[in-house]
């Protein structure tokens, strides 16, 4: 979707704590992850976060969360969510808890009925 919408939709990934830090309640489930330890400052944060883009070759842009976690609370994103925010600011589509309440196609349909939104009030 960010290759298909990139053009007219702007995405973010926001980077949070980790679901399942090495050093926490860890689903050692995946062989192809690497399990990192809870970050405990920012730096290390910033730096688990470049760590975890590359190793997923990510292509769009990241942020990061403060260490309060203000994002993950505001948005309740743990362990991960997806979201459509709409120009307004205003929340057009809140996915289920991912990765297995993730339903790519039901984003697409908000983000199809977005861009239509946005089409007809030109």
């Amino acid at each position: 979707m960010y290759h298909r919408y990139g053009d007219r939709v702007q995405f973010l990934l926001v980077y949070i704590r980790e679901a399942h830090p090495a050093d926490g309640w860890s689903a050692q489930v995946n062989p192809r992850l690497r399990y990192v330890k809870q970050p405990t400052s920012s730096v290390e944060r910033f730096q688990v976060a470049n760590s975890c883009v590359a190793d997923l070759e990510i292509a769009m842009p990241c942020l990061i969360d403060r260490m309060d976690d203000a994002t993950m609370t505001a948005y309740n994103a743990l362990p991960d969510r997806l979201y459509l925010v709409d120009k307004r600011g205003r929340i057009a589509f809140r996915g289920d808890h991912g990765p297995f309440g993730f339903r790519p196609a039901e984003l697409e349909r908000a983000i199809e009925s977005e861009l239509a939104r946005i089409g007809s009030e030109r």
